[in-house]
């Protein structure tokens, strides 16, 4: 076998796999519907793809909990990333919007506790889960209730006006 064979046969396993057999293509998809209840108290939002080092707004409706009550509001979780700015209780459930800072690369999963103000010790945790992709690797995909409302300025030490010391 000729090293141009050996390389052709090297790419078509790449290419269609070991057996020859064209690779599936790979997607990803997000359940519709209500939110997903990860554990007891708890409730899970998946965001979508977002950029690092943006800011998005985050609206979503949390399902009516009886156990709440018709007043809530966000305690305070020791979280710089994300910020609870509004909770409206409509006719069914409760409509929360959020201010979320994409920190870095990975899945991050962000909570904040919703308490109520007149049932003492009823409270849900909510997860806000987002996949974070660097700032130069591709479009985000928002889901429906996000939406991107700023970048942070990226700092880069080339651009220093400091020359150093003499």
């Amino acid at each position: 076998m000729t090293r141009s064979e050996c390389m052709e046969c090297a790419l078509a396993s790449q290419v269609f796999g070991p057996q020859g057999a064209k690779a599936k293509a790979a997607a990803v998809r997000f359940a519709p519907g209500p939110p997903a209840e990860a554990a007891p108290g708890h409730l899970r939002f998946d965001v979508g793809f977002l950029k690092v080092a943006h800011r998005y707004e985050i609206a979503f409706v949390l399902p009516a909990l009886p156990r709440l009550g018709r007043d809530v509001c966000a305690a305070p979780l020791p979280s710089a990333n994300l910020r609870v700015t509004r909770i409206a209780p409509p006719p069914q459930g409760y409509s929360v919007q959020c201010e979320y800072l994409a920190h870095r690369e990975g899945v991050l999963r962000e909570e904040m506790l919703l308490v109520s103000e007149t049932c003492d010790g009823a409270s849900v945790r909510v997860v806000v889960q987002a996949r974070v992709m660097e700032r130069h690797h591709g479009t985000p995909m928002l889901l429906d209730g996000v939406r991107c409302v700023g970048a942070e300025l990226e700092y880069d030490s080339e651009q220093s006006d400091w020359h150093g010391f003499d």
